[in-house]
């Protein structure tokens, strides 16, 4: 698809059209990068994004027991603590 470019103050800019902004569920921001020679923009999401249902899915399968004992508790912690 060809687009124009236009001028903002000193800058210059496109613009996205919506279904193209949903299709790469851009949002508010993007990542603007050069490589080889081309723009690239990318979707900015939270770094935490699906974490919630990844951790979930984890549970339900049984995967979320520690890979190790907690060894840095103390005799009072293992003893005395109240969870």
């Amino acid at each position: 698809m060809k687009v124009a470019i236009t001028r903002i103050g000193n800058s210059r800019g496109i613009r996205i059209p919506k279904p193209i902004l949903e299709q790469a569920h851009i949002k508010d921001e993007v990542d603007l990068t050069v490589e080889g020679g081309r723009i690239v923009l990318r979707s900015v999401m939270s770094p935490r994004h699906g974490w919630s249902e990844r951790f979930q899915k984890m549970n339900e399968r049984g995967d979320d027991l520690l890979l190790e004992p907690d060894s840095h508790q103390s005799k009072w912690e293992k003893e005395e603590w109240e969870w």
